[in-house]
């Protein structure tokens, strides 16, 4: 028995049913357990901070044109609607579904149904780079995902026009949400035009030409590029080509808590991917292959940090691998076979997905925990945190490393973890009391054999920062055998199983 023209899982009604799976994980917790996604949030409660709020007497915020921008412009009126936390979970809850769709949508329009193995692309919506909480890259991939569908639709329809009046405020907005997003969709939209060139009987060099020219559409961002980096821009490009990194955010697309089962998820989508695209018992859509191609090549030289941005060709790499998979089918027609496949690839994905939530779950309840300290904080504080965190290369079971911007957002506090880097935020740390202890990463701690130099060292730490800047020190995922309970200095408010919170005295006494 061949395909039908619409298997099962090439439907509408399986599309939605894989969006709504993907937004499982992110429904229960409090707070999105992204990594970076509290600092952010910290950032966005300046950002909208009332004109009275104590927040202002520490930071600044200046709108500018930069391509980093996305949940930024989305958290105001979300902000307004339903308050900023809420906002911006219902924010990052929608991303994971718009990638899934975007990968879907892209699967259909490059081989006219859905492949049975597509669901297999679906986990690396929750990437690597989405648990670190990039949450303006991963959206600007959603789109970028969602953008090249309707370029290829538009394409085929032989709208070019309609394509080129809707691209050009698509591009704009893409770049605005997130640069790097806006790039992958010329990228793979370029590809795209190469091969419909070709296959109109262009050689490849004529159809490279005519490609080329296609892209105008998806021009006008490059002048707010230039506009973006002729300011002051901080931050250093270097380590180029770094292969033992590279090799582990590839095998690292899956991480989640870095166990043994996430990095074997992703050894089993490279060899389908490699299996795949070799043409052993595949076949390859060339549109989507080409694409792949490029986005590897870019992988490649990408540097490890770009404009002081870190883990820039790591953020490539499950975007890149998801295209790998999407330009393969299998060979075979048989209806039972691929119905099958299509259950196994379903399977894989459900199981992520279930994977993912129950360590969601468990990390908000230890974020949550953590929180309880605020209770304990007055309004317009100042808090110095530090947090004990294991080495990056370990399973990774906490994601605490900015929980401390929590209290500029549920207390307009001050706290010691904001970024601050011109031409990259539009957050400006003004805390004059306290040079090199009140921004990132002075709120790090990790242990002597992964520390780098930039890193503060316990409890040396505690002797060495101006104490007479600061309210509160928070300590965060600290046992109780850590706590300096014997600093009189410190007068313990509260304590957790795993944390901390002490006021400082500004006239310290005696023994």
């Amino acid at each position: 028995m061949t395909l039908p023209r619409h298997p099962w899982w090439s439907t509408r009604i399986f599309a939605i049913a894989m969006m709504l799976a993907a937004a499982v994980p992110l429904l229960w917790p409090v707070t999105p357990p992204l990594i970076d996604l509290p600092g952010h949030m910290g950032r966005w409660a300046v950002q909208t901070a009332p004109t009275g709020s104590p927040l202002h007497q520490w930071f600044s915020f200046e709108w500018a044109v930069i391509g980093n921008l996305g949940l930024d412009l989305l958290v105001v009126p979300m902000t307004w609607l339903f308050g900023l936390e809420q906002g911006v979970k219902l924010l990052v809850i929608a991303i994971p579904p718009l990638t899934v769709a975007g990968m879907l949508l892209v699967a259909r329009e490059a081989h006219g149904d859905v492949p049975s193995t597509a669901a297999l692309a679906l986990p690396l919506a929750y990437g690597y780079p989405f648990q670190f909480g990039f949450v303006n890259f991963a959206l600007s991939m959603a789109m970028a995902l969602l953008g090249l569908a309707m370029w290829l639709r538009l394409g085929r329809t032989r709208r070019v026009r309609l394509r080129a009046a809707v691209f050009v405020p698509y591009g704009i907005a893409l770049w605005f949400t997130h640069s790097f997003g806006w790039g992958v969709l010329g990228l793979t939209a370029f590809a795209a035009e190469l091969v419909f060139a070709h296959r109109r009987g262009s050689g490849w060099l004529r159809s490279a030409w005519q490609a080329g020219w296609a892209m105008l559409p998806l021009l006008p961002p490059a002048a707010l590029m230039l506009i973006w980096r002729s300011g002051h821009v901080g931050g250093t490009t270097g380590d180029w080509f770094n292969w033992k990194a590279k090799a582990y955010y590839v095998e690292s697309v899956l991480r989640n808590d870095g166990t043994d089962f996430d990095w074997g998820s992703g050894i089993i989508l490279l060899l389908v991917a490699g299996v795949g695209l070799m043409g052993l018992g595949f076949r390859r859509n060339w549109l989507l292959t080409i694409a792949a191609l490029l986005l590897v090549t870019t992988f490649v030289l990408l540097p490890r940090i770009a404009l002081g941005s870190a883990y820039a060709d790591m953020r490539l790499a499950p975007y890149m691998l998801a295209v790998m998979l999407l330009a393969i089918r299998p060979a075979s027609r048989n209806h039972a076979l691929n119905s099958a496949i299509a259950a196994v690839a379903i399977g894989f994905f459900l199981v992520r997905m279930a994977v993912q939530t129950e360590t969601f779950v468990r990390v908000d309840r230890g974020f949550q925990a953590q929180l309880e300290a605020l209770d304990h904080v007055p309004r317009g504080s100042r808090i110095f945190a530090l947090v004990d965190l294991p080495c990056l290369s370990t399973p990774y079971p906490i994601r605490l490393d900015h929980a401390e911007a929590m209290a500029m957002v549920r207390r307009e506090s001050f706290s010691n973890g904001q970024w601050s880097m011109a031409g990259a935020q539009l957050l400006r740390v003004h805390f004059p009391g306290a040079p090199g202890f009140s921004g990132d990463p002075s709120q790090i701690l990790r242990p002597e054999r992964c520390r780098p130099k930039a890193l503060n060292v316990y409890p040396e730490v505690l002797g060495k920062f101006p104490r007479e800047a600061f309210d509160y020190v928070w300590l965060i995922n600290f046992a109780p055998d850590l706590r300096p309970n014997n600093d009189s200095g410190l007068v313990a408010v509260w304590q957790g199983p795993r944390g901390a919170l002490y006021r400082i005295r500004k006239t310290p006494t005696a023994g």
